[in-house]
């Protein structure tokens, strides 16, 4: 077995508290011990996957020596003002590509994926598809993430560079 597949990613999230506690996936990852929550941004560890909806590089699995990943949970209109400070540190900011959400609230819209989400596809592109359905399993909704996207994730995990990611997302946009 590919020992790269056992290797457990630091999950961190910055949360801003604008969401409802009652729907927060990062807060519920929070309790179960999956994710550790952060409220001020340079509590972020340095050189962490930023997974950034506007980053230049798509994240691929070139990327899977890292072993931090980060995910803002706040509003866009408070992106405005965090991507500032965000830049100021030193993090590697990684767009995900084309998935499609199964939570609730985005169900079925392209790019709307929650926190939860987001991470598990990170960990599935990055090799680590047993943590990814790990975390995923807190939700009951989690399961439908990885069975809608399943084979561009599967081609995704695949890649061998962010140009590569793009050339594959192309054939599902």
């Amino acid at each position: 077995m590919d020992t790269q597949k056992l290797k457990k990613y630091h999950l961190h999230i910055y949360h801003a508290r604008q969401c409802d506690p009652k729907k927060c996936t990062g807060k519920k990852m929070a309790r179960f011990d999956l994710a550790r929550l952060f409220d001020k941004v340079q509590k972020i560890p340095r050189g962490s996957i930023l997974l950034d909806p506007m980053a230049e590089k798509a994240l691929s699995p070139a990327d899977r020596n890292e072993q931090n990943i980060t995910v803002l949970d706040c509003s866009w209109e408070t992106v405005e003002e965090v991507f500032p400070q965000l830049l100021r540190l030193q993090l590697k900011h990684r767009a995900l590509p084309y998935l499609v959400a199964a939570n609730p609230v985005n169900f079925g819209r392209p790019f709307k994926l929650n926190s939860v989400e987001a991470f598990a596809a990170a960990l599935y592109i990055l090799g680590n598809k047993e943590q990814a359905e790990e975390i995923l399993s807190k939700f009951n909704w989690g399961h439908t993430f990885l069975e809608v996207n399943k084979e561009p994730l599967e081609d995704y995990s695949k890649a061998k560079d962010s140009k590569d990611i793009i050339r594959i997302q192309g054939e599902y946009i």
